[in-house]
C-alpha cells in the first residue's frame, strides 16, 4: 500500500524539527536581529553623540593614538568627522545584515548565515589588526564582543538549516 501523498513529502524528523531546533532557531533569530537593529540605532546614533563629554575619555584616546599626548587641536574635529561618517557606514551594514537575515529566517537558507559569519571572519581580524597597530584597545574589545555575539547563532543556523534542508524530500 502506498503512503498518502502528503506523508511522502513530510519532514522526515517532524518532531526534531518543531520541538528542540524551532525555539532555539526561533531565538538566534531574533538575537541576529536584535543585533541588525543596534547596528542602525548606533549609526543612526554616533553622529549626534559624537560630541558628548561623555566620549571625551574615548576621544583623547584616539587622539593620544595618533598625536601623543599634545594632540592639535584639529584633531578632535577630525575625529568628530570621522565618526558621523562611520555613523553612515554602519546604518548600511545594518541593512546589509538584515537582508541575509531575512532571507534565512525566511527560506532556511543556509548560505545566508555563512555570508553573514563569513562576512565577520573578514572584517574582524582585519579590524583587530589594524586597532592594536593604533593602541585602540576599546575597538579590539568591542570587535571580540561582536564575534562572540553573532558567531555562535550564525555557526548554529548554518548547522540546523543545512540539516533541515538536508532531510526535505525534493519532488
Amino acid at each position: 500500500m502506498m503512503p498518502a501523498p502528503s506523508a511522502m513529502h513530510a519532514a522526515p524528523f517532524p518532531a526534531a524539527r518543531t520541538r528542540s531546533g524551532a525555539g532555539l532557531r526561533t531565538w538566534s533569530i531574533r538575537w541576529l536581529y536584535a543585533a541588525v537593529a543596534l547596528h542602525l540605532l548606533v549609526g543612526l546614533l554616533l553622529p549626534r553623540v559624537a560630541a558628548h563629554p561623555l566620549l571625551d575619555g574615548y576621544h583623547a584616546g584616539i587622539e593620544a593614538a595618533f598625536y601623543g599626548p599634545a594632540a592639535p587641536p584639529a584633531a578632535r574635529s577630525h575625529q568628530l568627522w570621522w565618526m558621523a561618517l562611520f555613523g553612515a557606514t554602519v546604518q548600511a551594514a545594518a541593512v546589509w545584515m538584515g537582508a541575509p537575515v531575512w532571507l534565512g529566517a525566511r527560506g532556511r537558507l543556509p548560505f545566508a548565515w555563512v555570508a553573514l559569519g563569513a562576512g565577520l571572519v573578514l572584517w574582524a581580524p582585519q579590524d583587530i589588526a589594524v586597532s592594536l597597530q593604533a593602541g585602540c584597545w576599546s575597538h579590539v574589545w568591542l570587535d571580540t564582543l561582536a564575534l562572540v555575539a553573532m558567531l555562535p547563532p550564525l555557526v548554529y543556523l548554518f548547522v540546523h538549516d543545512r540539516r533541515d534542508n538536508k532531510h526535505e524530500v525534493t519532488a
